[in-house]
């Protein structure tokens, strides 16, 4: 290190008293001519002052071996001392602004040229973060009696879906319909409830409210309707307070003439034998309203309906609003939260999507969905157009789905149906090893959350590809056999063991989803009183699904309900064995936001979730997880959480805050898990 200037002066001072300065009053002429030997030796500090500050070494502090200095600027008056420091000083400072010009100069040109976005995104960051910091202490250092119930939103957020801020984004510099994908991270949390709209209103029971729903449920106006393009979009008739889908309409029975073509072009007879040619989930792409799938569940088929974020006149709100499942994604530039080899079938009609675009990566995207022989069902203009880009477009598409090994085994008027192969084969065998080529055996197919689209067919390596065909057909399809489950590395006992214990458990959940159970009277499960009815529940939705046990269970029960089985992205990943049990679920990390719309769901049920996100991890705040709930719930929805006790108590704390009314029930007398049951309240004041 660098030897700073005064450091030195008190210690040389004293000898150059009594040596040097005596040497220079004895002889002038012997003191001028060591002065000029030294400075041809050594420069001057003047000449190079960094030199004098940066090097050690006795030489170049002019020490002479008798440990003499022989500098003229050391060996001077105190003045003279004083001098050079000043001169130090002044030499420091100038060149400390012209860097601080230099480097305000270049960051000026640098702000001008970087991206605004990136700005954006790392102040938000930062700021959520911050926010985030401020909970987590919150948190842990009050008392449950001190906490202070959350506020309600502003009326504004009401209709309120995370990640999915497509003003935001544009900041960020997302273009070309990336804007519309959902980008997590960037934004603040709301802290906050939200309120339902003015008017809104309980749903109707299944299943009568998959015909009719609330016009004030949803954020729809009678234009959207109007001057919707979809097939299904247009089958609704819409009066002062519902929109009707009843089969009366004269435009519904355009759906089931629809899917008796589809079934027909396939080789059935009608759409009651889709489960025989082994059909039992189907991918509705751009789904309308959901009248496609509303009208295949009376024949046990189970369709996801997928749509892009809309911030009116949602495909997907309605199609929850009708208590039929579906989720906000897209075909834009991610993969979707789901496994290979996924659906039986994959749906678009009239959907928008151009799958000709970005060099063919949307098929590829939609081939890694479907199972081996599964089928693709498209209705589309651009099949039966006339003018020559369209048919220049057509040709592409066709061409691109031969290398995908689809057969092309039907086309009528504006409807193609193709079928997947089933063989491996038939990859090796394109002419010119045609692309797109196959992916590697490192290519993790299993666990694609929301990653970059790829350019190669994946799911041949894997232990499922199975032929729908060879799969059995549904409700078989619920008990896996031994050779499925030792692709999961399960037993058979294991299997079974979960699928008896849920239906236990179902049982005595089903008689706590009472008003009753908030109450003084001592209840306990199994207590006799008038249970609840069988649709009573809709949509329910599972927040750590394990196995599907509990979706299971309820089906075997006779509740008339659909799971949305969620497989959270820090657990051990059983999503494939769900959905190869004839079931539907997505991958998703619960420090984020679920892709959906507010008021979606009549329960949501979580075993082990807590003890899984919050015992050695904090990623995020119990809060933040439990707001999101409430955002997702319905009014008078029903929250069953199942844990070990310390969580039990700390969640039950917090439903204060949420308002909330909760109570803990005991499970078994020697067990160390508890329930808490607890109901949203139905608030119709308005926010601020």
């Amino acid at each position: 290190m660098s030897r700073p200037l005064h450091r030195g002066v008190p210690i040389r001072i004293p000898e150059r008293n009594n040596d040097s300065w005596d040497s220079q009053s004895k002889d002038k002429t012997e003191k001028e001519g060591f002065d000029r030997r030294f400075s041809s030796t050594y420069p001057s500090p003047l000449r190079s002052p960094f030199r004098l500050l940066s090097d050690n070494s006795n030489s170049m502090l002019g020490i002479t071996e008798n440990g003499l200095s022989s500098d003229p600027y050391i060996i001077g008056t105190p003045r003279n001392r004083h001098k050079l420091i000043l001169f130090f000083l002044k030499f420091s400072l100038v060149f400390v602004v012209i860097l601080a010009l230099a480097g305000s100069f270049w960051w000026t040109i640098s702000i001008s040229t970087a991206s605004r976005g990136q700005i954006y995104h790392g102040y938000r960051r930062l700021h959520e973060q911050l926010v985030s910091d401020l909970l987590d202490i919150g948190e842990i250092s009050y008392a449950p009696s001190r906490l202070k119930e959350l506020e309600f939103c502003y009326k504004e957020f009401e209709n309120y879906v995370p990640c999915f801020n497509v003003s935001d984004n544009l900041a960020l510099g997302f273009s070309d319909g990336n804007e519309f994908d959902r980008q997590c991270g960037h934004e603040l949390r709301q802290d906050c409830l939200l309120l339902s709209p003015s008017n809104y209103k309980i749903p109707l029971r299944w299943p009568t409210g998959r015909d009719i729903i609330w016009v004030a449920n949803v954020k729809l106006t009678a234009e959207e309707v109007l001057s919707s393009g979809s097939l299904t979009k247009r089958m609704m008739m819409l009066d002062e307070e519902q929109i009707s889908f009843r089969s009366a309409s004269l435009m519904f029975d355009g759906v089931e003439d629809y899917s008796h073509q589809i079934a027909e072009m396939i080789g059935l007879r009608n759409e009651s034998n889709f489960v025989k040619a082994g059909v039992r989930t189907i991918l509705d792409i751009d789904c309308g309203y959901g009248s496609f799938g509303a009208h295949l569940f009376q024949n046990q088929l189970l369709t996801m309906c997928i749509a892009s974020y809309e911030p009116s006149g949602s495909q997907v709100q309605l199609t929850l609003e009708r208590g039929l499942p579906a989720m906000v994604a897209s075909f834009n530039s991610k993969q979707l939260p789901y496994p290979s080899l996924s659906f039986d079938m994959l749906h678009c009609a009239r959907c928008g999507i151009d799958w000709d675009r970005k060099d063919g990566t949307l098929m590829i995207e939609a081939d890694r969905l479907l199972r081996p022989g599964g089928y693709v069902v498209w209705t589309s203009p651009l099949t039966n157009a006339r003018d020559k880009v369209s048919q220049e477009r057509w040709k592409l598409i066709q061409s691109f789905a031969e290398n995908l090994c689809w057969d092309m085994i039907s086309q009528q008027d504006e409807t193609v149906v193709w079928k997947k192969t089933s063989q491996k084969s038939c990859y090796s065998s394109r002419k010119n090893s045609s692309p797109p080529p196959l992916c590697g055996r490192g290519y993790d197919v299993e666990s694609p959350y929301y990653r970059e689209l790829k350019n190669c067919i994946g799911g041949t390596h894997s232990s499922r590809w199975i032929s729908i065909e060879q799969r059995q057909t549904w409700p078989s399809r619920d008990q896996l056999n031994k050779k499925d489950l030792e692709n999961f590395g399960l037993q058979s006992d294991e299997f079974s063991e979960d699928s008896e214990s849920w239906r236990a458990s179902v049982r005595n959940y089903w008689s706590l989803l009472s008003p009753l159970i908030f109450s003084d009277h001592p209840k306990r499960p199994g207590d006799e009183d008038p249970p609840p009815p069988y649709n009573m529940l809709r949509n329910v939705l599972d927040m750590s699904a394990h196995f599907g046990g509990f979706n299971s269970a309820l089906l075997h029960a006779g509740k008339s309900v659909w799971v949305m089985n969620v497989v959270p992205s820090n657990a051990p990943n059983y999503l494939p064995l769900i959905l190869d049990r004839g079931y539907v679920g997505v991958m998703h990390d619960w420090c984020e936001a679920f892709p959906t719309y507010p008021r979606t769901y009549d329960l949501v049920h979580a075993a082990g979730l807590l003890s899984l996100e919050f015992a050695q991890q904090h990623r995020c705040a119990m809060l933040d997880v439990f707001i999101e709930i409430d955002r997702i719930l319905r009014p008078e929805g029903w929250i069953i959480i199942r844990d070990t006790v310390p969580f039990i108590e700390s969640a039950r704390a917090l439903t204060k805050r949420l308002k909330w009314d909760a109570r803990v029930v005991e499970i078994e007398s020697d067990s160390d898990q508890r329930l808490l049951i607890c109901q949203k309240a139905f608030f119709k004041k308005q926010g601020n």
